[in-house]
């Protein structure tokens, strides 16, 4: 089974807001067995809608359309599906009642006939109800297929998946399972990695599909598998991931589905009772703001020193100002006394530094933009590796965030 997203709003063709909505409904449409065939995204225009639906209702049995449900003039999708499927509006007095009560209990301005015409919806239409917002979900059928219209703000759009299409597609169509397992490798470019697994890649039967989903600095690989016996999904998936991690060897991480690196270095830090500090330079914070978006990062997460300026490395960390000026401040040396400065600073256990040039331009350093040093402090020593991360501001940092995790992680694995 197959499902189409229509996306209805100029807002999303300009730019001015990214379409979340499609990639949340995405998810929760594979998780019960239905298979995204086409994203489309319209103008707020009527014959581009009804061009989209024809279209749509061509390939596919479900289509889920987002926004222009709203109070103006400029929002008419309940007027092209009217018009789609030879429709009058008529009062819902449910929705009536819920609007009514929305605007005495939670808004200060008064009700306009603008807000109480929320209410019309197509006389053909199932009325789903919009718990947190004043225009309802749509439910229409035809010759099998079902169009559904959600309200485009997202917290309305996602109670209406949850809580009243999910259960209704559940109930009317026959689905096929689909299971994801999605590895996690870091430290090897995408080309090297499907040269490293390209055999066991070869010989996948035909209902497991791979996907290469490259990053900076990481590679994810993606297994899905589709099929009518979950058990027998499970299974093979299971025998075929313990085919392919030694090939993977060290490069392999875990799945995507326990968590983030980060994730995974905090429950690593969390089972050993083990604390984590950190400094750093160009990245300016980027590493902790990773560690502490992590749930209980409190619990091993020390602090961090950014220490951006080379005055800051002096003042804050106690850098001696003659060892930057004889090895730089973008060199091993610096990269290891900032890792051993912080960790003795915060009384922790590991820590990571970075230090590095981002570009554009050289700054305090003789380093060539994209030359980084990272280095790592455990319990017992002490080291730091030279990168080369191009020349690009934003991937040389965000590269060298990942290889930071990645440096971490395989060390306090060795504890």
């Amino acid at each position: 089974m197959q499902a189409e997203i229509i996306t209805i709003g100029d807002e999303i063709l300009i730019g001015q807001i990214i379409d979340s909505n499609s990639a949340f409904i995405a998810k929760e449409l594979n998780k019960i067995g239905v298979s995204i065939y086409q994203i489309t995204s319209v103008q707020d225009d009527k014959e581009h809608i009804l061009e989209a639906l024809r279209q749509a209702n061509e390939r596919s049995q479900l289509i889920i359309m987002t926004g222009g449900l709203g109070p103006t003039k400029d929002d008419i999708t309940k007027h092209t599906l009217c018009t789609y499927f030879d429709d009058v509006l008529v009062q819902d007095e449910k929705v009536l009642t819920h609007i009514e009560m929305l605007f005495a209990k939670y808004i200060s301005t008064p009700i306009s006939d603008l807000n109480r015409n929320q209410a019309l919806v197509p006389s053909k239409a199932m009325v789903l109800h919009n718990a947190y917002g004043t225009a309802p979900g749509l439910w229409m059928e035809n010759n099998g297929a079902v169009f559904l219209s959600l309200p485009g703000v997202p917290f309305e759009m996602k109670n209406l998946i949850a809580n009243e299409v999910i259960p209704r597609v559940v109930k009317k169509f026959e689905r096929p399972h689909i299971i994801h397992r999605t590895l996690m490798t870091y430290g090897m470019g995408e080309s090297a990695v499907a040269n490293t697994i390209e055999n066991w890649e070869d010989s996948l039967p035909g209902f497991i599909k791979l996907a290469y989903l490259p990053s900076l600095g990481r590679v994810r690989l993606r297994l899905s598998a589709k099929g009518n016996d979950r058990l027998e999904l499970e299974r093979e998936l299971e025998r075929q991931i313990g085919l392919v991690k030694p090939l993977l060897g060290d490069i392999f991480y875990g799945e995507e589905e326990d968590g983030s690196i980060e994730t995974l270095v905090g429950k690593l830090l969390t089972q050993k009772g083990m604390t984590l500090a950190t400094a750093e330079s160009f990245t300016g914070g980027k590493i902790a703001e990773r560690v502490t978006a992590v749930p209980g990062a409190s619990n091993y997460f020390k602090g961090t020193i950014v220490s951006y300026a080379t005055e800051t490395k002096v003042r804050l960390l106690g850098i001696e100002q003659a060892l930057i000026d004889k090895h730089s401040v973008v060199s091993e040396e610096v990269a290891v006394a900032m890792a051993k400065k912080v960790k003795k600073l915060l009384d922790t256990d590991f820590s990571v530094a970075t230090t590095g040039n981002a570009g554009p331009s050289k700054g305090d350093s003789d380093a060539e933009v994209g030359t980084v040093y990272i280095a790592v402090s455990t319990p017992h020593h002490t080291f730091a590796q030279k990168f080369t991360m191009g020349n690009h501001r934003e991937r040389i940092s965000q590269k060298s965030v990942n290889k930071a995790f990645e440096l971490l992680q395989k060390e306090i694995l060795n504890f």
